[in-house]
């Protein structure tokens, strides 16, 4: 059982793949820092020796923001986008797609589950 970040890592996978379970290491930067440390890819995380995870952890503490700072920070720049009403915080505040995407057909994932309007087909007989 490997600890590193506070995550353990899944000691049958090959170390770049393993490092990707931490939040904010995707296969880029979990290559570059096997790559700094001399470590090879390809190895398992089981056969890495303790001095190499004591690398890996101390790189990751001094370089990189992981985890729940990173989840931290990443709500703080939502809050603060939301405070100051520009238009990306007006589509968090209406939980709408912030990126540019078109909204009149889809965007179920941001909306959520759709809201029918009741009797609806009715008034429009009736009228």
């Amino acid at each position: 059982m490997i600890r590193i970040s506070g995550i353990i890592l899944n000691e049958n996978k090959k170390s770049y793949i393993a490092l990707t379970k931490i939040f904010g290491i995707g296969k880029s930067i979990a290559i570059k820092i096997l790559i700094k440390n001399k470590i090879d890819l390809n190895k398992k995380i089981s056969k890495l020796k303790e001095n190499n995870i004591i690398n890996i952890q101390k790189y990751i503490d001094n370089k990189l923001i992981v985890e729940g700072d990173l989840r931290s920070n990443i709500k703080i720049n939502i809050k603060n986008l939301k405070d100051i009403n520009c238009y990306r915080g007006i589509r968090h505040k209406l939980n709408l797609p912030v990126r540019g995407q078109k909204t009149r057909n889809n965007s179920r994932t941001r909306k959520g589950k759709k809201k029918t309007i009741a009797n609806k087909k009715k008034q429009i007989k009736n009228k």
